[in-house]
């Protein structure tokens, strides 16, 4: 309550509901979005920020992944790379339900917020998020206008495909209809056409005719998120992204692990990013916890050990991690983000989350601390531990927590 000058108390304003928004124009690489010309976008990084991010896990590591379309969706929306979430290429064939998405963290944890899909592919809400499936706790998407693809009446299909870019108006169209009126807590647009323009024409005009009908969409949403901001007390966190580049000579191909293939780049109107957005280098696997801090999703530990990403909202200690077994120590090394505090080691010789999930975590040891702005540390190896053929290396700091798989 608030006391006015008169002496009567009026009620304090509401809390903002927070809700948050991803966007994903696919294969524009971040050469040519900084090139041409695109004000929509631009307006979203001037509330908030851009910043070049990669994809593709570590390149010649354990969790080098593909700069395949689908493989990045879920690379985006679980915040792992694919050596867990087990998706290899756009036909999604076995993806591992155990890496929860930022959709099914939302919905267990607050489950009356509504969540949506606008998007070309059926894929990416019957597949990638697994709706109603067993695994993923049947899992329901409130609002989904997808699956355009399959319908061939409306959206004939030609060699050109002309009809994706049909499509994406219809996508757009459907979003800004849905979060005028609707609203959902989480929502996710996908537009596609920049990637079947880049396969069709290379690094061409097409490609940039493409981009800038990507970027008049993304400025039709976002006016649909401004008008929910002035007239409903909403805090929207808008994020647009795309999900790999291409190959460098023509422009036409992706799926690689080149520069310009693994360099992607992020756009995002929130405030308060912190300096693994501006002075590091974030990944598309920060989306998810970045989206869960403004949505004030708690993960819990045994699934936030597992994540690869780190936040680029808010407070951050940690980044980089890597380790490995050598003379029977752990020799480990981080980026610090802060002078002072401590990092502990969390050490387990399994990985039983990977079949079982969080249901059945597995059992990890402490190897104590150390000063967090050392960035390294050398441990030996408890007896009880040695002898494995694999070992799961946790960091954890005061602001978030890192983790590393060590194969002898």
């Amino acid at each position: 309550m608030l006391l006015h000058s008169s002496g009567s108390f009026a009620q304090a304003p509401a809390a903002k509901v927070k809700k948050a928004l991803l966007v994903i124009v696919d294969g524009i690489p971040a050469d040519v979005i900084e090139r041409e010309d695109t004000p929509n976008i631009d307006e979203i990084s001037k509330d908030g920020g851009y910043t070049r991010a990669y994809m593709g896990g570590e390149r010649g590591g354990y969790s080098q992944t593909p700069t395949i379309s689908a493989v990045c969706y879920t690379s985006m929306i679980t915040g792992t790379w694919g050596n867990k979430h087990n998706v290899w290429g756009n036909d999604v064939s076995a993806p591992n339900y155990n890496y929860w998405t930022i959709f099914r963290h939302l919905k267990a944890q607050q489950p009356d917020r509504k969540l949506g899909i606008y998007s070309t592919w059926l894929d990416n809400r019957t597949k990638i998020l697994g709706e109603g499936k067993p695994e993923t706790s049947s899992l329901k998407i409130d609002y989904h206008y997808d699956g355009y693809e399959l319908d061939t009446v409306r959206f004939p299909h030609d060699k050109m495909t002309t009809y994706i870019s049909k499509i994406d108006e219809e996508v757009t169209a459907q979003a800004w209809q849905s979060i005028r009126t609707e609203a959902p807590d989480l929502s996710w647009v996908y537009l596609q056409y920049t990637d079947n323009a880049g396969h069709i024409f290379g690094d061409a005009e097409g490609m940039y005719d493409a981009v800038h009908k990507a970027d008049r969409q993304v400025g039709d949403i976002y006016n649909a998120v401004k008008y929910r901001e002035q007239y409903f007390n909403e805090d929207w966190m808008v994020v647009i992204i795309t999900d790999h580049g291409r190959d460098v000579a023509t422009g036409l191909s992706h799926g690689g692990q080149t520069d310009r293939e693994r360099t992607i780049w992020i756009a995002t109107n929130k405030q308060g990013l912190n300096q693994h957005f501006h002075a590091h280098q974030p990944a598309i696997v920060d989306i998810l916890p970045s989206v869960a801090r403004h949505l004030e999703v708690n993960i819990p530990k045994q699934q936030a050990w597992e994540l690869d990403g780190v936040p680029f909202v808010g407070k951050v200690s940690i980044a980089d991690p890597k380790a490995r077994l050598v003379d029977g120590k752990i020799e480990a090394e981080w980026t610090p983000f802060a002078k002072e505090g401590q990092v502990e080691l969390f050490l387990a010789p399994s990985n039983t989350f990977k079949e079982k999930g969080a249901a059945q975590a597995d059992s990890y040891t402490s190897l104590g601390k150390v000063d967090l702005a050392k960035g390294k540390a050398s441990i030996v190896l408890p007896h009880a531990l040695a002898g494995k053929k694999f070992y799961k290396l946790v960091l954890s700091a005061e602001h978030n927590a890192v983790n590393r798989w060590i194969i002898p």
